[in-house]
């Protein structure tokens, strides 16, 4: 894969129809993929190695990012959404490499302003189900 863009990773959310809509401008984003290991060590294990189980831990990946919001619209949704608790469908698009999908939940929602300068936020999302990635 060759160099990308930073700003080309694009966070978007179901509009609740059959669409995906950008909500943010994101100016600063990470992306964690983390898997659970299940220690299966016991007094046997070859030479005191630690054995795992393949397989058996949780999964889950976690989105943070800083930005200013698109418009008023997308401020509200994702407002409404944090304090409602509820899972949404969002698309990570990762340029160069694909297209991460499925159930998010907001975990963070931070707000903060310079004194000359414009209202920015945090945002952290938790995967809340499975998610699918697609090959671009």
């Amino acid at each position: 894969m060759a160099a990308q863009k930073g700003k080309d990773l694009l966070l978007k959310i179901s509009d609740g129809a059959s669409a995906f809509v950008t909500v943010a401008g994101l100016r600063t984003r990470r992306l964690a993929l983390n898997a659970d290991t299940v220690d299966v060590t016991d007094a046997e294990s070859a030479g005191r190695w630690r054995e795992l189980l393949g397989g058996a831990g949780v999964r889950r990946a976690s989105l943070s990012g800083t930005g200013i919001f698109k418009d008023q619209d997308s401020d509200a949704l994702i407002r409404q959404l944090f304090f409602d608790g509820l899972l949404r469908d969002w698309q990570i698009v990762i340029p160069g490499l694909g297209l991460l999908a499925g159930p998010f939940q907001i975990s963070n929602l931070d707000y903060r302003g310079e004194y000359a300068g414009e209202v920015t936020f945090d945002i952290t999302l938790d995967s809340a189900g499975a998610l699918t990635f697609t090959a671009l």
